[in-house]
């Protein structure tokens, strides 16, 4: 499989159809991988909850676009934010299990890699700052 313009466009494309400005595309190429692996191309506005993933630690790349990371402590106060752009100095990282934070797109066609350990585990309550 290419990761290629074309299949950026198209994931971007279904992305601001969305009504929630987002679309994943696994990446996965067998139902035996257990793993999580997916771009998800994000549009600016697209709304995504402060949350935590307490089984798997959460790798993030930019392959197109600009987005930044918040991260928030067990209170819900912002402790940092981090930059991600294509191509600059920080293109990406290691958000730790366990870690509150919320990704926000700032530029249309912003499409990242995610990759997390282990199979796919639906966000529970406790892991949703907002279902507290």
């Amino acid at each position: 499989m290419r990761i290629d313009k074309e299949l950026l466009d198209s994931i971007t494309a279904q992305a601001k159809t969305s009504p929630r400005l987002r679309m994943n595309y696994d990446l996965r190429d067998s139902v035996d991988d257990k793993s999580q692996k997916m771009l998800n191309a994000l549009e600016p506005g697209t709304s995504l909850p402060i949350h935590r993933h307490s089984t798997a630690t959460e790798v993030l790349a930019v392959l197109r676009g600009h987005c930044i990371q918040h991260l928030y402590d067990s209170n819900g106060c912002l402790v940092d934010s981090v930059e991600m752009r294509a191509g600059s100095n920080c293109p990406g990282m290691v958000v730790a299990m366990g870690q509150w934070h919320r990704l926000e797109s700032l530029e249309s066609g912003t499409v990242i890699l995610e990759c997390k350990e282990g199979p796919y585990v639906p966000l529970g309550p406790e892991d949703v700052w907002n279902a507290l």
